[in-house]
């Protein structure tokens, strides 16, 4: 027995990343919330893209992008603008179903993940107007 550990499957891989990405969700959920906002959403699908979490607090909704990477500095750059458009579409599609929400300041967010660091919560990454 050579004592390395089988190969994963794609689809074993996959799941991994999927549960991975639910932790990391949960902890930047728990972030936010420690600092008094309100999960209105998680998971949101709309428009042609993915928000991971959509949250309240006082008269701003945040739009916000969870990522985890092996450091923070490597989970800031990964925001690609790609990713920028679909959150912008995934929001407009939000938007619209939530009227309410238009008449309050609206930020696209991040909460950013990495070993042994807080989560750190990052106002405003990227321009939602554009």
């Amino acid at each position: 027995m050579s004592g390395r550990a089988p190969r994963r499957t794609q689809a074993e891989r996959r799941r991994g990343a999927y549960l991975f990405g639910l932790h990391a969700e949960t902890i930047a959920a728990w972030r936010l919330r420690l600092t008094g906002w309100r999960i209105l959403e998680r998971r949101y699908l709309g428009g042609g893209g993915e928000i991971d979490l959509i949250a309240l607090r006082g008269d701003c909704v945040a739009f916000v992008e969870v990522k985890a990477r092996r450091t923070l500095e490597a989970a800031r750059g990964s925001i690609t603008p790609d990713k920028q458009r679909r959150m912008r579409r995934a929001a407009n599609a939000w938007l619209a179903r939530h009227p309410w929400a238009v008449s309050k300041t609206l930020r696209a967010d991040a909460v950013f993940l990495a070993p042994r660091a807080w989560p750190r919560h990052v106002p405003h990454v990227f321009d939602l107007a554009e």
